[in-house]
């Protein structure tokens, strides 16, 4: 489960540029382009694997110039990199919902909150399962592999303070986790299931497992 920090900075753009500052115009035309780009490179590295990508099919994917790509993303791996932060941005801001949304109905148990926000994690990496694929994979850029477990720490943190668990003690520690690798895990499978049905069989079942592993020794 992921809860968002929530930020009010800009975006930085790969470029190094911010969305705001710019005309409308011009900056709805960026938006445009970043969005055209980001989906050939999803395509291409779907089907061929990171490593097996070249930035020119991307761009013959696209329609866009191979100077406009590198003006935006600097290469591949910026734009594989951006595929990334985009899925996290996206089910971080899933999970937050859900979470202000149970605590709007008055739900305050931090099991009950976990689990429904690991629901929706899992809810999310159905519904992008192919960037989810993606990511999940060990066909990365040079250096990702650490980024993600820099941000896999975080995670385990952020669900300690949401399951209100010691983090000082090292059981405690290990129980989120053990929790937060068994969401991972299934949000790996979720990506090679054949339908929403089944999907949804896995989803309940890991929930089920999750309140079960979720209560505190005693």
């Amino acid at each position: 489960m992921v809860e968002s920090a929530g930020t009010g900075a800009a975006r930085q753009l790969p470029d190094g540029q911010r969305d705001m500052g710019l005309p409308v115009k011009h900056a709805g035309q960026d938006r445009t382009v970043r969005r055209v780009l980001l989906d050939a490179a999803l395509e291409v590295f779907a089907e061929r694997g990171y490593t097996d990508t070249g930035l020119t099919e991307i761009a013959a994917r696209s329609g866009v110039p191979a100077g406009t790509l590198f003006q935006h993303y600097g290469g591949k791996r910026g734009l594989y990199l951006a595929l990334w932060e985009e899925f996290r941005e996206e089910q971080e801001h899933r999970t937050a919902a859900t979470l202000a949304a149970q605590r709007g109905h008055g739900v305050d148990d931090p099991i009950a909150l976990f689990v429904a926000g690991a629901r929706a994690y899992l809810e999310g990496a159905w519904a992008s399962r192919r960037l989810a694929r993606l990511l999940a994979g060990d066909d990365g850029p040079a250096g990702f592999e650490a980024l993600r477990r820099q941000w896999d720490r975080a995670w385990v943190r952020r669900n300690a303070r949401l399951l209100e668990v010691d983090e000082r003690r090292r059981a405690g520690r290990v129980r989120v986790s053990v929790l937060t690798t068994v969401i991972g895990g299934a949000a790996r499978e979720l990506g090679d299931c054949e339908d929403e049905t089944e999907a949804g069989e896995i989803v309940a079942e890991v929930c089920g497992i999750l309140i079960y592993l979720s209560a505190p020794p005693g």
